[in-house]
Parts: structure tokens; C-alpha cells; sequence
């Protein structure tokens, strides 16, 4: 018998848990009003996803995907309100607020890329570090304050919808999309794939291994600018700690999804059935009228198990392998 992809077990799951949660609250969980909220929820919480995976899958991670992302929003939100207060054009204006958000957020990872690679400083700490320094410099550029006053045409990027379906679903789509190409059927995806494996044999089979893993950074940088321009226009405001939930739940998703914590694997489509279950879990606990606490304490328990279950299975295939040579 095929043994089931990682992706194909976290699939089942969801349609299990869909299901437990639709049989038990019909007539709240499954509505249109909920599922239209919850599919307004998921493309920032995705995109930031997606962005962690990318990361993980080189073997590092990023740990300021957030804050790189929040910090283009407080820069562009200030951009947005000023242009907009003197007079200028909505369409101009909103222009110029995207394009600096995803401007700083790609210089973001462009650093984060720069250190980790070229200076050859730990991931984990090398994002924690430009974290807290982002962090630090938007709360003295907004003074720890939210900013608003935007165009109301600004609304629709995050709250409007085509067709019944939010505007955010088709950005969050769309890019999906477009990495899982990238990964998929381009020579620099597959780099990265062996990147994360092993860099020093990828190092000595030709690859780039540093251009290579500082492209996953700013790549990373500039969804999470993505993901910072949706929340920006759904809150109607920029705050730099908008989002600081999300931090721990992209790695949890990434690696519910299949990525591997070490390197070497992941693909798109598993963090984002792991980004819907997740997803329909939170939404589930709040219906129940649990506290919102919860979902973080419920986030972290399937980090802890889908962690040790894929160490678990890695030492059994190890075992397998073993025997089977020794035959």
C-alpha cells in the first residue's frame, strides 16, 4: 500500500475537523457569514505563512516576518495620510502607501537575507535581533500610536469583494500560486530545496548558496508586506504590534503543513490546508465561546505533536532503511 503524503494526512484531517465542527455547530459554524469571516482572516495569516516556509524549507527561519511587515505598513500608512491630507489623487496615493510598504518590507528581508547568508550568523538569532530592531523602529517612528485617516478607496483591499469572495482571497490565491511555481518549476526552487538538504554539498555542486537563500529572505520580506498592506486596509490602521499573534502560528503552520524544521522540504499547498484547518480551529473555540488564549495554547500543542510525530516517523523510516540495507 502508498504511503500517504504529509499533505494528503493534514487534508483528511481538515475535512474531519470541518465536519466535527459543522455537525456540532450547524447553524453557527457553517453559515455564509462565518465562512465569509473566516476567508477574510486567512490570506494575511497564509501570506505570512508562506513566507515562513520559505525560510524553514533553506533551513533557517524568520522570526521578523511580522514585524518587517508591520513596520512598511507604519512607513506607508504615514505616506498614505500625508499625500492623501494634502490633496493628492486617492488612486496616487494609494499607489505610492503599497509600494513603500513593500518597499521596506523587501529592504527588510533583504537584511535579514545579507547577515544570515554572507556574514553567516545564525537564522534564528539573526531575526530575532532585526525583530526587536524593526520592532523598536516603528514604535519611535508611530510613537506606539495607530495610524489612520486613509482614503475610503483604500477599504476595498482588504474588505471589499468580487463575485461574493473577498478581495484578500484572490491577493492570497494569486500568490500562492506564484511561489508554488517558483518552488516547484524553476532551477531557483529547486536550489533551495537542495540548499535546505545539505548546503555544503549544494555549495559543491555548483549552487549559489548565499544568492540563493538571501532571494528566500527578500521573497519572504516582501509577502509579508503583502500580508502588512491586507491587515493595513482591513484594520484601517497601522500599528506596529498588528499581527504579533501570527508569529508562532506561520511556524506552526508551516510545519503542520509538512515543511520540514530542519530544511530541505515543504510545498505550498500543505501550509495552506495547515493555514485552514488552523484556521477553522480558532473559529471553531470562538463560536464555543472559549477564550481566545485558548487558540494560542491550542496552536502550540499541535506545533509539540506534529513535531514529535515527524521525529518519530523520521526515526521508524531510519529503522526500516536500516533493516532493509542489512538484508
Amino acid at each position: 500500500m502508498k504511503k500517504l503524503s504529509k499533505e494528503t494526512v493534514l487534508l483528511i484531517i481538515f475535512i474531519l475537523i470541518f465536519a466535527i465542527l459543522s455537525l456540532m455547530w450547524p447553524g453557527k459554524f457553517l453559515t455564509m457569514s462565518n465562512i465569509r469571516s473566516m476567508c477574510f482572516q486567512i490570506p494575511e495569516f497564509g501570506l505570512f505563512a508562506i513566507a515562513m516556509m520559505l525560510t524553514i524549507i533553506t533551513g533557517g527561519i524568520n522570526l521578523s516576518v511580522v514585524t518587517s511587515g508591520t513596520l512598511g505598513s507604519i512607513i506607508g500608512a504615514l505616506v498614505l495620510s500625508r499625500t492623501w491630507a494634502s490633496g493628492v489623487e486617492p488612486v496616487l496615493c494609494i499607489a505610492l502607501a503599497i509600494l513603500t510598504v513593500l518597499a521596506v518590507s523587501v529592504l527588510c528581508g533583504l537584511i535579514n537575507g545579507l547577515v544570515v547568508s554572507y556574514v553567516g550568523t545564525a537564522a534564528m538569532m539573526t531575526t530575532l535581533g532585526t525583530s526587536t530592531l524593526y520592532e523598536g523602529i516603528g514604535l519611535l517612528i508611530s510613537k506606539g500610536n495607530s495610524i489612520s485617516k486613509f482614503p475610503s478607496e483604500f477599504y476595498w483591499f482588504g474588505n471589499g469583494t468580487l463575485l461574493g469572495i473577498p478581495v484578500p482571497m484572490y491577493i492570497f490565491i494569486i500568490v500562492a500560486i506564484i511561489i508554488a511555481i517558483l518552488l516547484q518549476h524553476t532551477p531557483w526552487g529547486l536550489n533551495v530545496y537542495m540548499v535546505g538538504s545539505n548546503a555544503r554539498t549544494s555549495m559543491y555542486s555548483g549552487i549559489n548558496v548565499q544568492k540563493t537563500t538571501m532571494f528566500a529572505y527578500i521573497l519572504s520580506g516582501l509577502l509579508g508586506g503583502i500580508a502588512a498592506v491586507i491587515m493595513m486596509s482591513r484594520y484601517n490602521s497601522a500599528r506596529i504590534d498588528y499581527g504579533s499573534s501570527y508569529l508562532m502560528q506561520t511556524v506552526a503552520a508551516s510545519v503542520l503543513g509538512g515543511t520540514l524544521i530542519t530544511g530541505g522540504y515543504g510545498k505550498v499547498y500543505g501550509v495552506v490546508i495547515a493555514v485552514v484547518t488552523l484556521q477553522c480551529i480558532s473559529s471553531g473555540l470562538n463560536i464555543f465561546g472559549l477564550d481566545t488564549s485558548l487558540t494560542s495554547m491550542v496552536t502550540g500543542l499541535v506545533l509539540i505533536l506534529t513535531l514529535a510525530l515527524n521525529f518519530f516517523s523520521g526515526r521508524r523510516s531510519e529503522r526500516v532503511h536500516s533493516a532493509r540495507n542489512a538484508k
